[in-house]
């Protein structure tokens, strides 16, 4: 023969101030925790180096439809104000395949001063295809390409 303690629903089950106060307890350690997290991410993201992209010089020349052959220099206080300080870009032009050939090799170099002692350099080359070549460079005999006389 079994014997059941007789319990009363209040003893069984927890109070509510007691579910309350766990509560309290377990969002107070998830929040320091939180604000640890956040801290260290943006402390990590101060002493993060950032270095400009050779995408933003290649992304106006994409839709020029005419190159001019030759080199062109700048930084990048024109466009991103304050963003790359210490930076200077070297774009270069050429026609690699002749004069008569619509491809254009683009080269960008990025320079620039990434520490106290250090200096970054970053090159990238493209080919890029104009869709109306240079006019003077087809003529051949005082006549244009495809004309007939």
């Amino acid at each position: 023969m079994k014997i059941r303690s007789k319990r009363s629903r209040s003893e069984v089950a927890f109070t509510l101030l007691e579910v309350i106060v766990a509560c309290a307890i377990f969002f107070m350690c998830a929040f320091a925790v939180l604000q640890l997290v956040t801290r260290g991410l943006s402390a990590a993201r101060s002493i993060q180096q950032r270095e400009p992209d050779v995408g933003l010089i290649f992304a106006p020349l994409s839709t020029n439809k005419v190159f001019d052959v030759g080199s062109f220099s700048g930084d990048f206080e024109d466009n991103f104000p304050g963003v790359y300080p210490e930076y200077q870009w070297i774009c270069d032009i050429t026609q690699p395949f002749g004069e008569t050939n619509p491809l254009y090799q683009v080269t960008v170099t990025i320079i620039g001063k990434t520490g106290k002692r250090r200096t970054s350099e970053t090159t990238a080359t493209a080919l890029t295809w104009s869709s109306q070549p240079n006019p003077g460079a087809l003529k051949f005999g005082g006549s244009a390409f495809g004309n007939s006389r």
